[in-house]
C-alpha cells in the first residue's frame, strides 16, 4: 500500500484569435478525477468523472459525475458511475464519440487502497454506463492514450502493491484486451503523457525505491521515453529513450493529451516535483508545490519547444487535459495551497490557433 499521500526552436508570437470558451466552475470541488470530452450535435461537451472532494480524506472519494455542454450556463449532474463507492486516479478516453472509463482506486477508513478493473463505456447522447471486458492487469494512476480512434493504450501505473511496466490495449470494437511491447522505463505511477498520430510520450511519474531512503520508499522518476507504433500491428511499440525538458524537475501528476494539428504535439500542464498520494502532503510531509508550468513537445521536430508562457494558475493532481480548437483545459484539481479546486483551468496551445 503507498502511503498517505529545453530545448529547441522558439515559439512564434500567437496572431490574434478567438477567444477561448469560458467555462464556468464544477458545481463541487473534485481532484484526481477523469475527464474527457466529446463533439455532439456540433457543440463541444466536457465530462468530469469520480474523483476526491475537499476533505481529502478516504470519505471524500465520489462516484459522482458531471457534464458541461458548450454554451450552457451550468454545469448538469450526470448518473452516477456504476460502483459502490468512490473512487479516485481513474483515466477517461474518447472514442467514436462515446467515453471508456477505466480503474481508478478504493480507499478504506484503514487506509487500505485497490485498483480496480472496472471498464465502463459511457454515451453522451443518453447517459449511460455500459460494463465492458475488465482490464486484465487492473491499473490506476495511469497514462491512457487512443490510436486510430480506436485502440486505448494504458501504460504502466500502480497494480496493487507496486507499479508495472505492463502496457495494455483495449479495442474498442471488439471489447477484447491484449498486451503489447512492455514499457521499457522504470515503473512508475502518476505520469503524463499523450499520442499524436503514432507517436506516444510519457513522462515524469513516481517510482519505487528498492531500497528506502530517509524512511522514503517513492521518488520522482526523470525518465521520458518516446514510442512509435507500428503501423501493422499496433501490439509492437518501439521505445526509445527521450531527454526530458532541459532544467526542469520531473514532474508528477501532471495534465497531458496529444494534438493531432500541425503535425502533432504532446501537451504537459502542471503538477509538482514533490510526489504525494492524494492530500497533496509529499511523502517527506512536506506540502507538494504545484507549478505552472507548461512543456509541449514538437512530434514533427522530434524536440521540446522553448519559450511556452506558463498557464496563469498553479495546479497538480491531474488525470487529463482536453483541447479543444486550440485551446487546453484543466478541469479541477490541487491549487497552490494543496486545496481541491472547481476551477477549470483555460490556456492556449502554442502555434496551432488560426
Amino acid at each position: 500500500m503507498r502511503p498517505p499521500f529545453f530545448l529547441l526552436a522558439p515559439l512564434a508570437a500567437l496572431s490574434a484569435v478567438a477567444a477561448p470558451l469560458r467555462v464556468p466552475d464544477l458545481p463541487q470541488p473534485v481532484t484526481n478525477n477523469a475527464v474527457a470530452a466529446v463533439v455532439r450535435d456540433g457543440r463541444w461537451e466536457i465530462f468530469s468523472f469520480l474523483g476526491l472532494g475537499t476533505g481529502k480524506t478516504w470519505r471524500d472519494t465520489t462516484n459522482r459525475a458531471w457534464a458541461w455542454r458548450e454554451g450552457d450556463a451550468v454545469w448538469q449532474e450526470l448518473p452516477t458511475v456504476p460502483v459502490p463507492v468512490g473512487r479516485l486516479a481513474a483515466t477517461a478516453c474518447t472514442v467514436a464519440g462515446k467515453i471508456f472509463l477505466f480503474g481508478g482506486y478504493t480507499v478504506d477508513e484503514q487506509g487500505a487502497e485497490v485498483s480496480t478493473p472496472e471498464v465502463f463505456r459511457f454515451d453522451p447522447a443518453d447517459r449511460t454506463y455500459t460494463a465492458c471486458a475488465p482490464m486484465p492487469t487492473p491499473v490506476d494512476d495511469v497514462v491512457s492514450s487512443v490510436y486510430h480512434d480506436r485502440y486505448i493504450f494504458l501504460v504502466s501505473g500502480w497494480h496493487k502493491n507496486r507499479c508495472t511496466t505492463a502496457v495494455q490495449i483495449y479495442d474498442t470494437q471488439n471489447d477484447s484486451w491484449e498486451r503489447g511491447t512492455e514499457y521499457p522505463g522504470t515503473p512508475v505511477f502518476g505520469h503524463a503523457g499523450g499520442m499524436s498520430g503514432a507517436t506516444l510520450v510519457i513522462w515524469g511519474g513516481v517510482r519505487m525505491l528498492r531500497a528506502p531512503q530517509n524512511g522514503m520508499k517513492y521518488a520522482p522518476s526523470a525518465e521520458c521515453w518516446l514510442g512509435e507504433i507500428d503501423a501493422e500491428d499496433c501490439s509492437i511499440i518501439s521505445w526509445s529513450a527521450l531527454a526530458p525538458p532541459a532544467n526542469t524537475a520531473p514532474l508528477y501528476r501532471s495534465a497531458a493529451v496529444g494534438v493531432n494539428a500541425t503535425g502533432g504535439f504532446i501537451v504537459f500542464a502542471g503538477g509538482t516535483a514533490r510526489p504525494y498520494n492524494y492530500n497533496g502532503i509529499g511523502y517527506d510531509r512536506q506540502p507538494s508545490e504545484a507549478v505552472a508550468d507548461v512543456f509541449v513537445y514538437d512530434v514533427a521536430r522530434g524536440a521540446w519547444r522553448e519559450g511556452v508562457a506558463p498557464k496563469d494558475t498553479a495546479t497538480m493532481d491531474h488525470r487529463g487535459l482536453l483541447e479543444y480548437k486550440g485551446d487546453c483545459y484543466i478541469v479541477g484539481g490541487l491549487d497552490a495551497q494543496q486545496e481541491v479546486t472547481a476551477r477549470v483551468t483555460t490556456f492556449p496551445l502554442p502555434e496551432t490557433k488560426k
